[in-house]
């Protein structure tokens, strides 16, 4: 994924140092995937044992979380930094990439643009700025609700992926895909539906609703505490400015959202320095911790100095969050 980030600022690294946090892993990968998936069996199967009594709900809801933080596996993988092997990154790619609906080509531009232009909203687009402005409260707060996106059908992902099923494309791929990769786009978007397709006729086929509730439905019931984690990276921050230090955060989380996560709670530093590995984010933070602005202390320290900032954008455009360059981390 080829980033340019010239005209940014950038922290000062030893460049060796840089080299040696750029180095991935074959190991580091597979390890997390291998224990993603085990969690997401484990989970799966609770649910399974105990449906019919409120336990399953329980377990599904879990289940469900653990299934909508393979955004964070699609994330890792769409940078090429989960593998050292291509073809490992490109198969693990593809899998999270239909666990989440984010079809592959699609987004594979789409975040290349959102890496050259975050929060831009000029000529050149940040397509994946997650809450609009002026903040539209009643929707953001509704993403904290399980099942709230089917409310409103025409803002789903899956609803995105049959439009281009059907060769019909949205802003996002007319601006940042180039026309060679359309045809793929259409293609990939059919598989999709197709799959989709197949498990909701397997489902009537066994008269059970089972395998909708493991693979059609599981970002939107557990979609609550993956949001929670997510928006965090660039909630309320100022948008038209060259620089990640005012646009993105970085927040210290727990052992277990840490890992569904990915280290992605290291995001400001992952901006900067796209190149390195998830898994060597923490390292890189205590590289250049000096040069950047202090780190959230946690989900609520963050949601207590953001939320103003969400409810003041609902009004006034200026009333994004202020980052405090003189505050660093020791």
């Amino acid at each position: 994924m080829e980033v340019n980030l010239d005209n940014w600022y950038k922290p000062k690294i030893d460049k060796r140092k840089l080299r040696e946090l750029s180095k991935r892993s074959d190991l580091k990968g597979l390890s997390h995937f291998f224990l993603y998936f085990l969690f997401l069996f484990v989970f799966g199967y609770l649910a399974y044992i105990t449906w019919g009594t409120l336990w399953s709900i329980i377990f599904f809801f879990i289940y469900g979380t653990i299934y909508s933080f393979s955004v964070s596996n699609w994330h890792e993988t769409v940078h090429k930094t989960a593998f050292k092997r291509r073809w490992l990154n490109e198969i693990f790619y593809h899998i999270s990439s239909f666990m989440c609906d984010f079809e592959g080509f699609r987004w594979r531009w789409s975040h290349t643009f959102h890496h050259t232009y975050t929060l831009q909203t000029q000529d050149d687009y940040d397509h994946e700025i997650q809450i609009s402005r002026p903040t539209e409260l009643f929707y953001f707060f509704l993403n904290y609700i399980p099942f709230s996106d089917l409310l409103f059908p025409h803002k789903l992902i899956k609803y995105e992926v049959l439009k281009h099923s059907l060769g019909i494309f949205t802003p996002v791929v007319k601006t940042s895909a180039p026309k060679n990769q359309k045809n793929k786009i259409i293609w990939n978007s059919r598989l999709y539906v197709f799959i989709w397709l197949c498990i909701f006729l397997f489902s009537f086929y066994i008269e059970s609703i089972l395998p909708i509730i493991y693979i059609i439905l599981p970002t939107y019931y557990g979609k609550p505490i993956w949001f929670a984690v997510n928006v965090t990276q660039h909630l309320a921050a100022a948008i038209d400015k060259k620089d990640h230090r005012l646009s993105t955060y970085s927040l210290k989380l727990n052992p277990i959202l840490s890992f569904l996560y990915w280290k992605m709670e290291y995001h400001l530093e992952h901006h900067m320095f796209p190149m390195v590995p998830s898994y060597n984010l923490k390292k890189l933070h205590y590289e250049i911790k000096t040069q950047l602005p202090k780190q959230f202390n946690g989900l609520y320290d963050f949601y207590y100095k953001i939320l103003p900032s969400v409810i003041k954008l609902a009004t006034n455009p200026e009333g994004y969050f202020k980052v405090n360059l003189q505050s660093n981390n020791k």
